[in-house]
């Protein structure tokens, strides 16, 4: 998962944006003040921070660190074992003829490719495990970033990170963080709340080498 960092051009897409989108619709686009509280077109969010800092997102990484933690005891396991399989067949060669030596190694290896290809295809199953937990999360709290949105007049939410320069005043991932503990709490009940009527896609629907990366059980 190499991906994971943003091109220089998707940096630049994502800066040209939300300047363009700062500086349109006049006194709006600019950045009023209104009941003391910033008002603009374009608020921004800690993407990574809404998955570790709310009761949610602790939840799922809890889970799934229990599972690799699990799996990645498995693999310790099988290793060992397979290690003192190697030792005692090693230390077998003395007594056995150069055919049957070489047909119980070949038994062994059959089994060690086995045992591999299935820890790959565990390891692969975790990821995808992973990531699909993080689409679930994104698409449950994207109706509850909506409301925020519209609640602090902004029409467009950016990653805080394809941002070059803003002001802290319309970074909006406390307040996200907040709201989304408020309405999903720990995200066990499984309901996705309403996005407002004025939202068309309520989705979180970034890439997801731009987020918390999947880290495979240790082998």
């Amino acid at each position: 998962m190499d991906a994971g960092r943003p091109t220089r051009a998707r940096f630049l897409r994502g800066f040209v944006v939300g300047i363009a989108l700062a500086l349109a619709g006049g006194p709006s686009g600019v950045a009023a003040q209104s009941l003391g509280q910033l008002v603009s077109d374009v608020v921004v969010i800690d993407r990574d921070a809404l998955f570790t800092g709310t009761a949610f997102g602790q939840r799922v990484t809890q889970e799934l660190d229990s599972e690799r933690a699990a799996l990645a005891e498995e693999t310790r396991k099988i290793e060992t074992a397979l290690e003192a399989e190697e030792r005692a067949l090693t230390e077998e060669r003395e007594t056995l003829t150069a055919e049957e030596f070489r047909a119980k190694a070949n038994e062994f290896d059959e089994r060690v490719q086995a045992l591999r290809t299935d820890r790959d295809r565990a390891q692969a199953a975790y990821v995808q495990k992973f990531e699909g937990a993080q689409r679930d999360f994104y698409t449950r709290v994207g109706p509850v970033i909506g409301s925020l949105m519209t609640e602090r007049g902004a029409v467009v939410v950016l990653d805080k990170r394809m941002v070059l320069l803003s002001s802290a005043a319309v970074d909006v991932t406390e307040e996200a963080i907040a709201r989304i503990d408020e309405v999903l709490g720990d995200g066990s009940s499984g309901t996705v709340p309403e996005a407002p009527p004025e939202v068309t896609d309520p989705v979180i629907n970034l890439p997801l080498d731009m987020g918390t990366e999947a880290t495979e059980p240790a082998q």
